[in-house]
């Protein structure tokens, strides 16, 4: 049986709070052991500054980044 997904309200905050647009448009769910972020941003750059906001809390879960670089 597959893990419940539920959505990561902390975590979609810090995102949703960013300044940066191209992070306020990720989507993160997360289960029991993973995070996944999802979405797309314009560079790799991006990718990783979204990476390096939710990692301070995740909590011993593994980090998923499934973010698209569309340049």
């Amino acid at each position: 049986m597959p893990p419940s997904v539920v959505q990561a309200p902390q975590m979609q905050t810090i995102l949703r709070e960013s300044p940066l647009s191209a992070l306020r448009r990720l989507s993160i769910h997360e289960t029991d052991s993973t995070v996944t972020i999802d979405g797309k941003v314009p560079s790799y750059y991006f990718k990783q500054l979204a990476q390096q906001a939710v990692m301070p809390i995740l909590a011993g879960r593994t980090l998923i980044n499934q973010i698209t670089v569309d340049a």
